[in-house]
């Protein structure tokens, strides 16, 4: 097995043993992909406080997200797809994160479906939704995530519109992948993984062929996709979403304080600053720099996760001590999955809590619960100055 140290070394074995498509589909940002490379450029901005002389012993990476226990308050984010970077993705994913002791959050664009992810877990996993027009799949869609005891409902708010990937264009994205010569040839060098594939008979979007009405295969699936997303959204449309789903809510992807306010106006529990992980509108500000904007208008009115951009523990590490309550992976655990399955995800996780809890050590802190900006060193107008 090769030396795992780091997110990067994770991120080679997936480019090299997942089909590029998929390793794109991961890797990728929208338009130019400014937002995307900003998202971790701006984190290496913050500079950590170095203590010394006090004591380290007993540290703990423990805490509570939404009021469930977690061993570090880092989660696995929705990511679309992800049974296509390894067969039966979601499955290994959300056993990995259950091992861990951190929530895993299932996308609604999953390979396996809300019921095989349950039939395969034994804790409580997060769903997430997204805000289409159809209001009989929506809110069947929260009642088998009820029936699958999921114990957080998490709603995107910010794929109105589809943000412009020029790789997943050029690549003919589309699962199961399309037979052309050039993806055939491609695939053909990818023995492990299509040896995966070909022991899987989850290979199209569970939780949407036989749920959706009229979708009953991959060709109805794009018709009833292009018209599903529901760019009249508003507010109160959300109200609506919050009525079909009495359990704990999350909303996912707050860039601006008035859209915090709005959150937490419709009774949302938590938010998520997250712009996509630059997926969607390129030109965007990071994540990392809107937190402390959204911190100052809500404060402990409503929780405030983070997402976009993490890579490392010392990313976790600058987001808590920003202010967040929480903080989640996407790329980073598609990485591990995509180069050992199951195990890779293990791994992520380990390589960022141990970074995590060291740092937080050499920061002279002992609880994670703790953290503020004192360990922190942050630009002057790291929020920017703007006209």
């Amino acid at each position: 097995m090769p030396v795992i140290t780091c997110i990067d070394d994770l991120k080679r074995l997936h480019r090299r043993r997942t089909p590029r498509m998929f390793y794109d589909y991961a890797e990728s940002g929208s338009w130019t992909e400014q937002t995307f490379r900003e998202n971790t450029s701006d984190f290496e901005k913050i500079h950590l406080r170095q203590r010394v002389a006090i004591d380290m012993t007993g540290r703990s990476t423990a805490s509570k997200m939404i009021g469930q226990d977690v061993s570090m308050p880092v989660g696995l984010a929705p990511v679309g797809l992800t049974g296509m970077q390894s067969a039966d993705g979601e499955i290994k994913a959300a056993r990995a994160a259950e091992k861990f002791g951190v929530p895993f959050t299932l996308s609604t664009l999953s390979i396996c479906s809300i019921e095989d992810v349950a039939a395969h877990t034994e804790k409580p996993f997060w769903m997430q939704v997204y805000t289409l027009k159809d209001d009989d799949f929506m809110q069947r869609l929260f009642d088998r995530a009820k029936a699958a005891k999921c114990s957080a409902a998490v709603i995107t708010v910010d794929l109105q519109l589809l943000g412009q990937r020029h790789k997943d264009i050029k690549n003919g994205l589309s699962a199961p992948p399309k037979l052309t010569a050039k993806s055939v040839a491609d695939m053909m060098t990818k023995v492990r993984w299509g040896l995966g594939m070909l022991g899987t008979k989850r290979r199209n979007f569970g939780n949407v062929i036989g749920h959706a009405k009229g979708v009953t295969d991959g060709s109805s699936l794009a018709t009833w996709t292009a018209e599903a997303f529901d760019q009249a959204l508003d507010w109160d449309r959300i109200r609506q979403f919050r009525k079909m789903w009495d359990g704990p809510l999350i909303i996912k992807g707050i860039m601006d304080p008035r859209d915090a306010l709005e959150a937490l106006n419709v009774g949302a529990d938590a938010i998520i600053v997250s712009n996509h992980g630059g997926r969607q509108l390129d030109g965007a500000l990071s994540s990392i720099r809107v937190l402390p904007g959204i911190l100052d208008t809500v404060g402990d009115k409503i929780e405030v996760h983070l997402d976009s951009g993490i890579r490392s523990g010392q990313d976790v590490l600058k987001a808590l001590a920003m202010g967040a309550k929480g903080t989640y992976i996407g790329r980073a655990y598609v990485n591990g999955l995509g180069a050992m399955g199951e195990a890779g995800v293990t791994k992520a996780l380990e390589v960022i809590h141990k970074e995590l809890d060291v740092s937080m050590g050499l920061c002279g802190r002992r609880d994670v619960t703790s953290l503020d900006r004192d360990i922190l060193m942050v630009p002057e107008a790291f929020e920017g100055r703007w006209q």
